[in-house]
């Protein structure tokens, strides 16, 4: 594969680009994955169900659904070389199959746009945050004080339209750049820089006197506080850590050569994704605990209880600063991938150019997240399932959390699992993958058998629980 310019040619003739490494693939992906829930939701979760025994689980649980999902996405983007729809529906022809497998991507696809609408607002209260944090209205602030800031945030529908705007634009103008000077330009900034935060911000809570007390409380096992609640948790998050059933690997494997290894990438990024949310823990748990605040505060931890331990400590408006450019990138990137998939579609089956494509979805998803924007402050009050127990009280903002997560995601990712397992050629599988006997036979079981039973488990759990 050239390195000044490498491209391949699809089926229709299109010359596409392709990532100028398999690093800049894994930087790439790793973004995807790298998201809001690795700096606050991992670390919780791993000290409320056994600190390094759900680490265990958790790593299996991201041998057995995540990397073979993974591993099935990127095959099927990089063998059809379209968007993912396209990409399943090419696939499934030359195996003889039915093109209605298509469904799994556009499930997919139309999970990433919803996720994407409401996933601008969260990010934008990060970059909000970061405002607060350098302009130190963090400074000797008390639980009410802060509390009244995040409170503020969220009840300003003018406020929250701002941020929800500009995050959606940093979006969109990395995206309409195209694959060489958008999407890899950004994450080979952006990610090494977030690495870089991190590792600061790290070095800094080792500083707290509490850094022995937050390694104990992530990764001593404790067996005996590991329920079958926690394993379900660990199986949930495996699978929707690595942006699987998103389309979002679908896409980004259509950009990947086949001088590639699919399976040692897969299993890069499983591990690099795990590793920036054990790192997080490791940032935030010494600064939580050097403050005496509750280590068990979910999304709360990130907006209200973190500033405040910024507020009371030397040089908090620094590493507050630091910590909330950090989570903005990590939310960036993320967004950057959730948008990708369908701005390929659009591009591909329309006459707009790349940059038209990347804004009229980026405005269509804008508009979306409008809805969210108010379901959090003039809206708070419509919850229009209510006539359903299971919806009872939940708002616009919640149901599409609900729907994207719990329904979605794991739908699109079982047929993905079901698709590749047992309808595409065992010879062509192996051929495209270049795996050894043993290896291949065993991915392929997991893929079959073990894969889509957890899925169906979390599937099955997220909706009855």
């Amino acid at each position: 594969m050239s390195q000044s310019n490498p491209a391949s040619t699809n089926d229709s003739g299109v010359s596409r680009g392709l990532w100028s490494s398999r690093f800049a693939f894994i930087l790439a992906a790793t973004g995807s994955a790298v998201g809001l829930g690795n700096v606050w939701k991992f670390p919780y979760i791993v000290g409320e169900n056994g600190g390094g025994a759900f680490v265990l689980v958790y790593l299996l649980c991201i041998a057995i659904i995540g990397v073979p999902i993974m591993m099935a996405e990127i095959y099927i983007g990089r063998s059809g070389r379209h968007n993912p729809i396209g990409s399943m529906r090419l696939v499934a022809e030359r195996n003889l199959s039915s093109p209605a497998w298509r469904i799994s991507a556009v499930i997919g696809m139309i999970a990433a746009f919803v996720i994407l609408s409401f996933y601008s607002v969260i990010g934008g209260w990060a970059a909000s945050y970061v405002g607060h944090a350098a302009l130190g209205d963090f400074n000797g602030g008390n639980s009410e004080s802060i509390g009244k800031l995040f409170g503020d945030l969220l009840a300003s529908p003018k406020q929250l339209l701002a941020w929800h705007t500009l995050f959606m634009v940093l979006v969109i103008l990395v995206v309409s750049q195209g694959l060489k000077n958008g999407l890899e330009r950004a994450v080979s900034i952006l990610m090494p820089a977030l690495f870089i935060l991190l590792l600061i911000t790290v070095g800094y809570a080792t500083t707290t006197g509490h850094f022995g007390e937050a390694v104990s409380f992530l990764f001593t096992p404790d067996f005996n506080a590991l329920t079958v609640n926690g394993v379900l948790i660990a199986l949930g998050h495996a699978f929707f850590t690595l942006s699987l059933g998103m389309a979002i690997m679908m896409a980004y494997g259509s950009y990947l050569g086949r001088d590639v290894a699919v399976g040692r990438t897969a299993v890069t990024i499983g591990l690099m994704d795990t590793a920036v949310a054990l790192l997080a823990g490791l940032a935030i748990f010494p600064i939580v605990f050097a403050n005496g605040l509750e280590a068990g505060a979910g999304p709360g931890l990130i907006f209200q209880t973190l500033p405040l331990a910024f507020g009371n400590m030397p040089m908090g408006d620094v590493f507050g600063t630091l910590f909330f450019v950090l989570l903005l990138f990590a939310a960036w990137t993320s967004g950057i991938s959730l948008l990708e998939p369908v701005v390929e579609w659009v591009e591909e089956n329309t006459n707009m150019e790349r940059s038209g494509s990347a804004i009229f979805v980026g405005v269509l998803c804008w508009l979306l997240g409008i809805a969210s924007v108010l379901s959090l402050n003039v809206w708070a009050d419509v919850t229009p399932l209510d006539m359903f127990a299971r919806f009872e009280g939940k708002t616009i903002f919640d149901l599409l959390d609900f729907f994207t997560a719990n329904i979605l995601l794991p739908l699109s990712g079982l047929l993905t699992a079901i698709f590749v397992g047992w309808f595409v050629a065992k010879e062509s599988l192996k051929s495209d993958l270049e795996m050894s006997d043993g290896t291949f036979a065993l991915w392929l079981n997991f893929l079959r058998f073990v894969t889509p039973v957890a899925v169906v488990i979390v599937f099955a759990y997220n909706l009855l629980v």
